[in-house]
């Protein structure tokens, strides 16, 4: 339409669409494909596919008790026949939607605004878990106390913000091998799948079995027993998994078929609307006490809940904890180091971000840094360590590659502090099949993997297999770069001890790795620091961005070697992207 067209062209060509590079902004590093309208959309994609973590993340945290006390005549159930305990634990939770939403606002509209990149960011998935069911513990049964653990977080922010200043963060996404990178996203993109598959967050069409590691589900609730398994006879048979199906996949997808805009976003809004009403058997508010209590909170539409319970709790006393500290402490710390890094540089690749001289991504360091101080944020609301998500890929697949994008989805994410009975109330089936969707084009870049060297190809497919498996992105990198580390270090060894005469077959086509990484160890600020340059956090191109334009080849990859800095990304990559 001539308006939307106008529209994008006016915002592109000011100062906003130039700060954001814009298509039409005029930066010499513009990002093609760009406009203000897209990147509207894309941010209320990634906001959908994200939703869920507002219910689910308040939900999962509030089963360690928080700050509520379990008396000890209470202990032997750990308070679950406790009425007084139980009603605070439901305080705790109505606490946590506030907070997860409000630190997913904060966070992703800093990512935007300061990285410059179509990356949102809420607390964890798997990390909550493993915070509120192995270090604080069901009622507050585990290892340390739900302050303590958040003290654990708050710390370990900031040691990852020391560990972005030096630059450890950066060098660490750059010196992993190509063929391990590439699969990182296949790896994301099956994990994404199977959580669009289970129960929590998805369809429900698999669930975790006994004999078998998943086996067939999509019953209704009341038919799963204690193990959560589906008799034979009412497998399939949950109307939601259809309505989630047909609505929220198949529809979605002829949609994006024929180029329909906002294909994802209709898809979610479609199923949301047809589960809320409680007549109907898809309904997500069944006559039980807990659909009672769900109906009761989304009915009041618009409403402000205080954080009382869970703001600024750290407990900064950890002499009775020192052990049990320390090892919540490491944990946090690897696992989201990891996670997130693994996770950012997937999404910088999947938006065509990624320079592919230097393996990085512009703007790395702010981003790292935005999810470092991100982290020691959320402590104080009371929230486990906040990461990037991968349903970021919802947006960008909607034509998302600016920080619009995630300025956009965090603006969403305030709004629903205040409408969170709306938005916590996007049920899960409705989510679903987008994630199986976004991780079917996250697939796309194993086409790209060297599958022709064993050398690169089995850690990248081990990488890709342990991730959906273990239901962790660190565990697949940890093993895929440990097989890599093995495999090629015993045929360095070998091939040095026969004097160059034993080599494996096809060698001639592996990878090239160095620990050498292009650029220098240290972060480009560090190297203008050292250089004499007195507005060393002005970037050289920055300053000389028109005469290097000017002076040619050599005074261009003199300055993209000093600074790290994005290379403009190839017509063809683009092409490819959009299509």
């Amino acid at each position: 339409m001539t308006w939307v067209h106008n529209t994008n062209l006016r915002i592109a060509q000011s100062p906003v669409g130039r700060y954001f590079r814009l298509e039409n902004s005029g930066h010499p590093k513009e990002r093609k494909g760009t406009f203000f309208f897209t990147e509207l959309r894309a941010g209320l994609a990634t906001f959908f596919a994200m939703a869920y973590i507002i219910s689910v993340n308040a939900t999962i945290v509030s089963q360690s008790g928080g700050t509520c006390v379990c008396p000890e005549d209470s202990m032997a159930d750990l308070c679950d026949s406790n009425e007084e305990y139980m009603i605070c634990v439901q305080e705790v939770n109505r606490d946590l939607v506030t907070a997860t939403a409000a630190i997913a606002a904060l966070t992703s509209f800093c990512m935007g605004l300061f990285a410059n990149m179509p990356i949102a960011l809420a607390p964890g998935m798997g990390l909550n878990a493993y915070f509120t069911y192995t270090v604080v513990g069901y009622h507050g049964s585990g290892l340390v106390p739900y302050g303590v653990a958040l003290t654990a977080v708050f710390v370990e922010g900031w040691v990852f913000v020391g560990l972005t200043i030096l630059g450890m963060r950066q060098w660490l996404a750059r010196a992993i091998p190509s063929s391990i990178k590439l699969a990182v996203g296949v790896g994301i993109g099956l994990y994404l799948t199977i959580i669009g598959l289970t129960y929590s967050a998805g369809i429900g069409a698999i669930t975790g079995a006994v004999a078998t590691p998943v086996e067939l589900a999509g019953c209704a609730p009341q038919f799963r027993d204690e193990a959560g398994l589906c008799p034979s006879a009412e497998k399939m048979r949950n109307p939601t998994l259809w309505i989630g199906l047909f609505c929220g996949g198949i529809l979605t997808v002829l949609l994006m078929m024929y180029r329909i805009k906002g294909a994802i976003i209709a898809g979610i809004l479609l199923v949301s609307i047809i589960s809320w009403p409680r007549s109907t058997p898809v309904t997500y508010f069944p006559y039980t006490p807990l659909g009672d209590s769900m109906f009761d909170f989304f009915k009041k539409v618009v409403t402000f809940h205080p954080i009382e319970r869970t703001l600024n709790v750290l407990q900064w006393d950890i002499s009775s904890h020192g052990g049990q500290f320390g090892l919540a402490f490491i944990t946090f710390l690897y696992v989201d180091i990891l996670d997130c890094t693994g996770t950012l540089y997937a999404m910088a690749r999947f938006s065509g971000a990624i320079d592919e001289r230097t393996q990085d991504f512009e703007g790395s360091a702010i981003a790292y840094m935005v999810d470092a101080i991100g982290i020691s944020i959320g402590a104080l609301f009371g929230s486990p360590p906040v990461t990037a998500y991968i349903e970021s890929g919802a947006g960008i697949s909607e034509g998302g590659a600016t920080g619009l994008t995630a300025m956009f989805t965090g603006l969403a994410f305030f709004i629903s502090v205040f409408f969170a009975p709306i938005f916590a109330s996007i049920p899960p089936w409705a989510t679903g099949c987008t994630l199986v969707i976004v991780g079917s084009m996250m697939a796309q870049s194993a086409k790209d993997i060297n599958w022709t060297y064993y050398g690169d190809a089995i850690p990248a497919f081990i990488t890709i297999a342990v991730m959906p498996f273990t239901y962790s992105i660190a565990y697949g990198l940890i093993a895929g770069i440990m097989t890599y580390i093995i495999l090629n270090t015993v045929v360095w060894i070998i091939e040095k001890s026969s004097r160059g005469r034993i080599v494996p077959f096809n060698k001639e086509h592996k990878d090239p790795w160095t620990y050498k990484i292009p650029g220098g160890f240290f972060p480009p600020w560090l190297t203008r620091v050292a250089k004499g340059k007195k507005d060393f956090w002005k970037p050289y191109d920055e300053e000389e961005g028109a005469h290097a334009n000017i002076t040619g080849r050599e005074s261009s990859q003199g300055s993209a070697e000093n600074e790290n800095v994005e290379l403009p990304v190839g017509k063809q990559d683009m092409e490819k992207r959009f299509s």
